[in-house]
């Protein structure tokens, strides 16, 4: 097996940026890029359209799949009903275009993702956190099918070339996330992948989750999201992101944000050599067509190859597979790790979905790296964030996010509201 990636580890001050306004999502043989919906993207992208790519070919067959788009608050759209008929022979492509059509005349008024943009930033540079949201209820349904559209056009198992950075939960910490992209680059002067958990823990889900939205529009192949476990209607109920939205929004809005959750992709691989996952592994991956074939919109089922992907951690364990403390899912072991590594040809495994201490932490002689980004987590654990940086030669760096509460951070920011008044103006020269 090759040697895994080189480390570098670079503190917050770091301006280590990967410039690149091209496109990082590669084509496969086995999925065809899906041909961007105009109609939606241009109302609110004033940079549409994009390099046209051909359509993706192929039936949207599975049933509970129907059943999914059927109760989603997007479907069917406002004034068209479909026939049993239709549904059957329905693609990916015909959700898209109907999409746009319930759309097009109703959010015609908001249609600059720029002004989201900003909206967005000044709150994250505010003292407080308001009890209002800074975009309207329309703008954020606006956002959300937009959104929706890019995510169920492209696939499950993204296929990324670098350089790109890798960024582990975020949890609703709206200013961590702010501080990241001045430490990592705004898009697009650097390339991203999110590993999920969003939502949920922390004071602004809701301002967390909608600027990566609007990122994803205006940069729909230089930024990317995948789903975390917290990204499905049955935690966020649970753990904070249903409360905000039913207290600042809706109750209504938070089934429209599940709805774009079930369209999120799943994992990526960078340069074909790093596979990138929220959780872990799984006894039910044998193939990565089988990641390529999960069909979306879909919840997270209780068991299986997508509930592992999102929900498994590694540990030290003897045998190879064991069942989960967090009582879903397992845990796997170092022998597990390397078998998947040689059977699929790959160099490392990155995934989230745990807290440690430095921001970032290796497994099994660097076979696998947990990548966790929000700092002093929950405001219990005194942890580092990090981002992980992946350049053309597959060397991976590691950027160190401080605390909120450490006296650097807040000299930062405090430095950053007197010189920044109008930092929004030009956030995206950066």
């Amino acid at each position: 097996m090759p040697l895994p990636p080189r480390i570098e580890i670079e503190n917050e001050h770091s301006t280590n940026t990967a410039h690149s306004v091209s496109s990082i999502l590669l084509t496969s043989n086995n999925y065809q890029q899906q041909q961007q919906q105009e109609n939606t993207l241009s109302q609110l992208n004033p940079e549409y359209p994009l390099p046209k790519q051909e359509p993706l070919q192929g039936k949207v067959e599975n049933l509970q799949q129907h059943k999914a788009l059927e109760t989603s608050d997007f479907w069917p759209p406002k004034g068209q009903k479909l026939q049993q008929d239709d549904m059957n022979q329905l693609t990916v492509g015909s959700v898209n275009q109907l999409t746009v059509n319930s759309i097009s005349s109703e959010y015609s008024s908001t249609t600059n993702i720029d002004e989201y943009i900003n909206r967005l930033l000044d709150a994250g540079y505010s003292s407080k956190v308001s009890k209002t949201l800074c975009l309207r209820h329309s703008e954020v349904t606006a956002i959300c099918r937009a959104v929706m559209d890019i995510f169920l056009s492209q696939p499950s198992l993204l296929e990324l070339s670098p350089p790109v950075k890798v960024v582990g939960d975020t949890h609703g910490q709206y200013t961590d996330l702010i501080r990241l992209f001045e430490m990592g680059g705004f898009p697009p002067s650097a390339n991203y992948l999110f590993l999920g958990d969003y939502v949920d823990r922390g004071k602004q889900s809701l301002e967390t989750i909608l600027l990566l939205f609007c990122y994803k529009i205006k940069y729909p192949e230089n930024f990317f999201l995948l789903r975390g476990n917290h990204e499905c209607a049955n935690v966020t109920k649970v753990y904070g992101f249903y409360d905000e939205c039913k207290r600042r929004l809706s109750a209504k809005m938070w089934r429209t944000f599940v709805d774009v959750f079930n369209t999120l992709p799943i994992a990526a691989l960078v340069a074909g050599k790093i596979f990138c996952v929220h959780g872990g592994l799984s006894p039910s991956l044998h193939s990565m067509d089988e990641i390529r074939n999960i069909q979306r919109p879909t919840d997270v089922p209780d068991y299986g190859l997508l509930n592992d992907l999102l929900w498994s951690d590694p540990a030290e364990i003897e045998g190879d597979w064991e069942d989960n403390e967090r009582g879903v899912s397992y845990v796997f072991g170092k022998k597990v790790i390397n078998e998947f590594l040689s059977k699929f040809d790959l160099d490392l495994v990155c995934r989230a979905h745990m807290v440690v201490e430095d921001g970032y932490e290796f497994f099994a002689n660097r076979s696998l790296v947990t990548v966790f980004s929000a700092p002093n987590y929950c405001g219990e654990f005194d942890n580092f964030g990090a981002i992980m940086s992946v350049n053309e030669e597959l060397l991976c760096s590691f950027e160190l996010l401080t605390p909120a509460d450490h006296p650097l951070a807040k000299e930062r920011l405090k430095q950053n509201k007197i010189s920044n008044g109008n930092i929004n103006s030009n956030n995206n020269k950066r």
